[in-house]
């Protein structure tokens, strides 16, 4: 695989996975009232922020209360993040079939 393919494919999986992890919190219905709930969100967040931040920005971009070059700023903040969740979960996949 072409390094510039690498990166991509890794993005595009750091991103599902994310986007997935997201919804599976909402559809839980999980409220972070209490220490452990804001705890659980936390760790949540963590692999399930790309998809929610990149969400918050493209409805404030739609909206006109964005200007585009702070949606450009989160899109690469995003597209980073993505990356970096796509490599450990790749990494992951590689090591369990060894």
């Amino acid at each position: 695989m072409t390094p510039l393919l690498l990166i991509f494919f890794s993005m595009t999986a750091g991103f599902t996975i994310s986007a997935i992890v997201a919804n599976l919190y909402r559809l839980s219905g999980a409220k972070a009232q209490d220490s452990s709930g804001r705890t659980i969100r936390l760790v949540v967040m963590v692999v399930a922020g790309p998809s929610v931040i990149f969400e918050n920005a493209m409805r404030g971009l739609i909206a006109r209360q964005w200007p585009i070059t702070a949606f450009l700023l989160v899109a690469m903040g995003v597209a980073y993040w993505s990356l970096v969740l796509g490599l450990i979960a790749l990494n992951i996949v590689l090591a369990l079939q060894a």
